[in-house]
């Protein structure tokens, strides 16, 4: 039976999506038989959907494929929570490496009810897979609300479980009826990492660092990045995701000013606090 859905939504990634699945076939055989995967792809009429489908089909049994092109967001990826089948849910981005071992640890995890409805991730390995970084901490910097930082407690593998304030969300995981959602309202990239943590907390949970979830994040792009990542869907993302919390967005409108002109800032905002909300 199976425990856990592995879900990622792709635009124009084969070599991600082909990679990570088959990485991590080959290498957590233990509990390969009680995963199913999801694959989400948000430019199906795209150059690469022929070979995710190829694979996909010598795969059938393990690999659903969901074209879905309605519109363009990496907050799609609430989609995998809806449409899994199992208790558990991991999502990845669709060119993250899971360390040995960490899935069935991570199901161990959620079967002993530790997990506590809280969002779960763990440290991202740098491309030397010596040094890592167990969170966000949540400063504004170069359009993002994060940047990297390293707590001690992640250094043991073996270390109990503890409170981030954020991580980037190429890996994170928590059962499928604790799943909180992204705003429906978010297009394009940006502003999910930090709002969907402060959900969480709002909500009584927690966002949680296990330190044995190791996983690593290919950020090279010599191809170029095929998705839509415009500085005007991080800056209302942003403005949506705090207006739904309740908090103050001063910092936002002070770190964008740097990049924007105040009366576009200003148009954005309205934007954000008029577009109607939708259903997806």
């Amino acid at each position: 039976m199976k425990k856990l859905t592995v879900g990622m939504v792709t635009y124009d990634d084969f070599d991600g999506v082909y990679f990570t699945i088959q990485a991590i076939r080959l290498y957590h055989p233990e509990v390969i038989d009680k995963i199913e995967f999801i694959i989400i792809d948000n430019n199906p009429d795209g150059a690469h959907a022929k070979a995710i489908n190829s694979l996909v089909g010598w795969n059938r049994n393990t690999i659903r494929y969901i074209p879905f092109s309605e519109y363009k967001s990496t907050s799609i990826r609430s989609k995998i929570f809806e449409l899994a089948n199992t208790e558990y849910v991991l999502c990845v981005d669709c060119h993250v490496l899971l360390v040995p071992g960490a899935l069935a640890k991570l199901l161990e995890f959620f079967e002993a009810k530790k997990d506590n409805g809280n969002l779960l991730q763990g440290p991202m390995l740098y491309d030397d897979l010596k040094g890592f970084a167990t969170h966000f901490d949540l400063v504004w910097r170069a359009q993002m609300w994060g940047i990297w930082a390293h707590d001690e407690r992640g250094n043991d593998v073996n270390g109990e479980p503890f409170p981030i304030p954020a991580q980037g969300l190429g890996a994170f995981a928590c059962r499928r009826d604790s799943w909180l959602g992204f705003n429906p309202r978010f297009r394009g990239f940006g502003g999910e990492e930090g709002y969907i943590h402060e959900k969480y907390r709002q909500a009584g949970k927690q966002a949680m660092c296990l330190p044995f979830f190791r996983w690593v994040h290919r950020f090279g792009r010599p191809n170029g990045i095929k998705y839509p990542l415009t500085l005007e869907h991080k800056l209302r993302n942003y403005f949506i995701g705090f207006l739904e919390l309740g908090k103050d967005i001063t910092p936002i409108y002070e770190h964008f000013k740097e990049f924007v002109p105040v009366e576009k800032i200003d148009s954005i905002l309205e934007t954000a606090k008029t577009t109607p909300q939708t259903t997806h």
